[in-house]
Formats: C-alpha cells, structure tokens, sequence
C-alpha cells in the first residue's frame, strides 16, 4: 500500500478494475472541506484511459512492474518468443500484447518487457532500431528534387518513406515512436 500523497506519475496500482499506471495526477485543496488527489490513470490491459479521485493521504495498492530486458528469438502460431537475458528462460508473449511494435521486431534484438507477476504487459522498444530493406524501387534519373521520398518495404513487412538515394539491400535506421526514416547505416 502507498499513500496517495506519496504517488507519481508512472507508478502503477493494483485496484479492484485491474491494473493502472497513473499517467496525470493533481493535488487539490479547496477553501472549504477535506483535500483530495484527482488522478488520471490508465489500463494497462486494455488502454483505456479514466479519471479517478481519491481523499488525500488514502492508502491504494501499490503494483510493482519489473522491466526486464529480452531477446526476441521468434514468431509463430503461439506469438512472440523472447528470451529472458539473465536466466535464459523462454516465453510467448500474445501478438495483441506486443501491438504496434511487432513491426520493428527483428530476430536477435533486445527489447524491455514490462512484467507484473511474471506476466508481459507489452514490450518497450529502443528509440531506434536498424532495419534492411528489402524491396525499393529504383531512382529515375533526373527525379532529384530536393526532399524527394520513396516507399521502400523492411525485413519487418513496415513501409517506410526514404530518400531516393536508398536502394535495396541497404540497412536504414528507423525512429520506433513515429516510423520515419533517420538515417542510412
């Protein structure tokens, strides 16, 4: 149990609809009557975002998230399989849980699983990750405008917009937050 006034934001909680990470949350004291702590919270399950309030200084479970890092081994019909650093344990992580990130997912790199009893809540991936293109179409000579882009397709099935100059076979840096293009490597 942790006291109300003692959270911040990104610290999660075990209440009785689930599991919550606070996202937002205010101390409010008005002129007149008890203090309180307005919090905006969010499922970890589902995504849904509520806003919940609570008197100050009220106790609230208190849930420990363990982030560990994983190596991301496969994919089959179970979902994701990542192997945990330390102690070489496996496990499938369900493809609704890995979500947007399973474009950026190449076998043999590293990933954060955020676990609450042992259980991934999703996986947290670098800012940026490297990947090879497989398919892009060639330049047309003369097609130089400045800033032109094209689409190229990566190992991870992501379509991505390139400089002309990228060509197949070349290895590109990707930004994992917005899917756009960095850098060539």
């Amino acid at each position: 149990m942790i006291s109300t006034n003692d959270v911040r934001p990104g610290m999660a909680l075990q209440l009785p609809d689930g599991l919550f990470q606070i996202v937002d949350y205010q101390h409010v004291k008005p002129g007149k009557g008890k203090a309180f702590v307005r919090m905006k919270l969010k499922n970890l399950e589902s995504g849904a975002v509520l806003d919940k309030t609570f008197r100050a200084d009220e106790d609230v479970p208190h849930a420990v998230i363990d982030r560990r890092e994983h190596q991301y081994l496969y994919r089959d019909e179970l979902g994701f399989h990542f192997m945990n650093t330390e102690t070489y344990a496996q496990f499938a992580v369900d493809p609704t849980d890995v979500g947007s990130a399973a474009s950026y997912l190449v076998e043999g790199m590293s990933a954060i699983l955020p676990l609450f009893d042992e259980r991934p809540l999703g996986v947290e991936l670098p800012a940026s990750v490297e990947l090879k293109v497989v398919k892009a179409e060639p330049a047309v000579k003369g097609d130089r405008v400045s800033g032109a882009t094209k689409l190229v397709d990566v190992e991870t099935g992501l379509t991505v917009a390139v400089p002309l100059f990228i060509e197949e076979g070349d290895v590109i840096k990707v930004d994992t937050r917005s899917g756009g293009y960095i850098t060539r490597v």
